[in-house]
């Protein structure tokens, strides 16, 4: 009833899982990751428990086949659950019951691993492997994940039809503020195009959730902090950093006010245009 990707980025700094589903909330039973552990994403009749197992086993030292055997070898109903495994050194598991309702099948590579059950056909996978394949090994995670779960879709997805999405990805210092490890945490639990909405999720996040690169800050001078000042209080805020605080734009300013995302910087000039 479900198809997902789980993966690590090229340069081995993040780990993340897509996934998408006829079924309600996909995103609070699938995935789950640790940055610097690995990601692992649980489904069919899926065995939610393997999570913190999954992860509690690779923050051992366990490799992602180690991982899942122990996780198969402990369960039951081991014939009933599809499950995916990447490690924290991109080492790929996947495992497919044989009690998985078709089509059901998985693929897997160096740095992810691909898993379906209940879709259309193999062409689902395959169209998502070779999405991530062609896409940029130094694009954005969250990006790469995404545009692999579009092509699965695309191919005929989950046979039943389209519900929910969800987008996980983690890195070391990414979260709000840098205080955790969340880099994109993003649900679409209940919709007619779960996947377009979750691409709409991510823009946004990008914008509000992600911190500025270096190339992206431009040094606030007291020219400008004038500026922003006045513009500020023209939209109605008490000062700049009050509208900073009132729009959301903690992760694309600096604390100090020492320089400001470009991005942001457009946007409170376009506020006066």
């Amino acid at each position: 009833m479900t198809f997902s990707i789980v993966a690590r980025s090229a340069d081995g700094e993040s780990w993340g899982v897509a996934v998408a589903s006829k079924f309600l909330a996909v995103g609070s039973a699938v995935p789950a990751a640790v940055a610097g552990v690995g990601a692992i994403a649980t489904q069919a009749d899926a065995n939610v428990a393997y999570k913190g197992q999954a992860l509690a086993h690779l923050d051992d030292g366990a490799t992602a086949e180690v991982a899942l055997q122990r996780l198969l070898e402990e369960d039951e109903g081991r014939d009933h659950r599809q499950v995916g495994i990447v490690d924290v050194d991109g080492n790929a598991a996947s495992h497919t019951g044989s009690a998985c309702l078709d089509w059901a099948g998985s693929r897997t590579g160096p740095g992810y691993a691909i898993q379906g059950n209940i879709l259309t056909g193999s062409e689902v996978v395959d169209a998502i492997e070779a999405a991530w394949l062609a896409s940029p090994e130094d694009a954005p995670l969250a990006h790469r994940l995404l545009e692999a779960l579009t092509a699965g879709d695309a191919a005929g997805g989950d046979s039943r039809g389209r519900q929910s999405a969800a987008l996980l990805v983690v890195r070391d210092g990414a979260g709000y503020g840098g205080l955790d490890d969340i880099a994109v945490d993003l649900r679409v639990d209940d919709h007619a195009a779960p996947i377009t909405e979750l691409a709409r999720l991510l823009e946004l996040n990008d914008l509000y959730l992600t911190a500025s690169t270096e190339d992206e800050k431009v040094p606030v001078t007291p020219e400008l902090a004038d500026e922003l000042d006045r513009l500020a209080r023209g939209s109605g805020a008490r000062d700049f950093a009050a509208w900073v605080g009132t729009e959301n734009y903690e992760m694309r300013v600096a604390p100090d006010g020492s320089w400001i995302d470009e991005k942001v910087l457009a946007i409170i000039r376009g506020d006066r245009s």
